[in-house]
């Protein structure tokens, strides 16, 4: 069961390099363009690479089958 009336924004980095995804419920009347350039400032981008880092891992061994 999910929150309701959350929008996915997308946000990049300073730099261009990087995209990420912020989950929001906005009150109505807000400046979304606004909103989404003051997080894209204080989003933490170092960590968030840090984490892409650590998420992404290289599976060894026997892979699970699928049937068909």
């Amino acid at each position: 069961m999910g929150i309701p009336n959350v929008k996915r924004y997308r946000i990049t980095s300073p730099d261009g390099k990087r995209t990420a995804t912020l989950m929001a419920v906005l009150p109505k009347g807000t400046d979304v363009e606004a909103y989404l350039a003051d997080a894209a400032k204080r989003f933490d981008w170092e960590a968030y690479e840090e984490s892409l880092k650590t998420h992404f891992k290289v599976r060894i061994g026997q892979q699970k089958q699928r049937r068909r």
